[in-house]
């Protein structure tokens, strides 16, 4: 009698069990950007704390051809510290050209002591951009510690075809450096299921699904372009349409279903915009405030 009461309650209000039993993947933004510096190991440990289904963060490629964790290929002025404990300026940034640069090099600069400007309550500490093998198998550990289920990983990969050679590598060797030491990474983890690449650049997508069809792919969006027109340049429908949230509609989300795609916006702060984007029908919520995100579950 109490469940039957429960279950008409639940259809006379507007705040009952449809958000409660809504099931999305939840995505921590480089992490927990909000709360720790982005794309750092203590970032995706705390959200994993706070409950993310999948851990995103971006790519980059040493000079000496190492995976590092990092938004941009220089060491951008909002967030690094020279060797010598003076601020990168936004005049030097790009100078520090990733690509150039050994990844010791690389873990002379620090990324998380200054804290954000953008981010007020971003706790800053001493610490380095990590290598994307070392923060895996960190993340790995930490889920089997504490006895939590497996996350997911949506790995970008930054690229830009006007900077190939300069800042990036070009695609098939940027896909077959990340090929390989995901499959390293797999014999130990088995993660194949558990991988997404996404890339704004095409050409990384498609050099990769070459290597391995069966990894799933997101492609991201930031204009309104037609579905079609992306689709086109790809040859082909990757599993995930990934646009910038405030392009999100019910049509597009419509669409996208119906060619065999979810949709996961980025990137979300404001739960009730998060709560507007689920209700439009998106499969996921990329946010760096995982922690605001758990009022959802």
């Amino acid at each position: 009698m109490r469940l039957f009461l429960f279950l008409i309650a639940c259809l006379i209000t507007t705040s009952c069990t449809m958000e409660q039993s809504k099931t999305f993947d939840l995505q921590g933004h480089r992490g927990a950007r909000g709360l720790l510096p982005e794309n750092t190991i203590p970032s995706f440990l705390i959200a994993i704390d706070h409950g993310v289904d999948t851990i995103e963060f971006d790519l980059v490629v040493t000079k000496d051809r190492q995976i590092l964790i990092s938004h941009e290929p220089w060491f951008h002025h909002h967030i690094s510290t020279k060797p010598d404990g003076t601020p990168v300026t936004e005049e030097e940034q790009m100078d520090y050209n990733i690509f150039e640069m050994t990844y010791e090099e690389t873990q002379q600069f620090d990324v998380g002591m200054r804290g954000h400007v953008n981010f007020p309550n971003q706790q800053p500490m001493e610490v380095t951009k990590p290598l994307m093998r070392d923060a895996i198998r960190a993340i790995e550990a930490y889920v089997q510690e504490m006895n939590l289920d497996p996350v997911a990983y949506s790995i970008e990969t930054k690229s830009n075809p006007e900077q190939y050679g300069e800042f990036y590598p070009y695609p098939e060797e940027y896909a077959e450096l990340l090929y390989e030491e995901l499959r390293t990474l797999h014999t130990e983890f088995d993660l194949f299921d558990r991988i997404i690449i996404q890339s704004f650049d095409p050409a990384t997508l498609i050099e990769f699904r070459e290597l391995n069809p069966e990894i799933a792919q997101a492609i991201l969006v930031s204009t309104d372009d037609p579905i079609e027109s992306y689709l086109d340049e790809l040859g082909y429908t990757p599993e995930i349409w990934s646009p910038r949230y405030n392009l999100v509609t019910p049509e597009i989300v419509q669409e996208a279903h119906e060619r065999g795609m979810q949709v996961i916006p980025w990137t979300i702060n404001n739960v009730d915009e998060m709560r507007r984007q689920l209700d439009m029908g998106v499969d996921g919520i990329i946010t760096d405030y995982p922690d605001s995100a758990t009022v959802l579950r």
